[in-house]
């Protein structure tokens, strides 16, 4: 059997990976539903982009896929790095102090579990 896997990206999200990874770590290969009300409770900034991130995914599968929201789990999420602006601080004594604005990108993957999978 053929197993469809559904992929949802939220690109240049204005926070750095590291910061993302945290949140990301916490929901990876849970139910989607579980991590939906996980996420929904988590005080970081990142869990919501990650949350609406997961909820779009979700109502992907539903409506493109025509997949049960109880069966989905994450398969696969992680948050890599995205460009990074690079900002201008002067300092005393005529020194430049520079100031990195980083950003992320995150991507997760839905699968359908299987009868034999629970």
């Amino acid at each position: 059997m053929e197993e469809f896997e559904v992929r949802a990206q939220h690109r240049f999200v204005p926070q750095s990976p590291r910061k993302v990874r945290l949140v990301v770590d916490s929901v990876r290969g849970m139910d989607a539903e579980e991590a939906l009300g996980v996420l929904n409770l988590m005080p970081q900034r990142a869990a919501s982009s990650v949350y609406k991130l997961v909820k779009s995914a979700v109502a992907n599968a539903e409506n493109n896929y025509g997949m049960a929201s109880e069966d989905l789990y994450i398969a696969h999420i992680s948050a890599d790095g995205g460009p990074t602006r690079r900002w201008r601080r002067f300092g005393a004594r005529g020194r430049f102090k520079p100031i990195l604005k980083r950003s992320s990108h995150i991507t997760v993957i839905l699968r359908e579990r299987t009868a034999t999978e629970f």
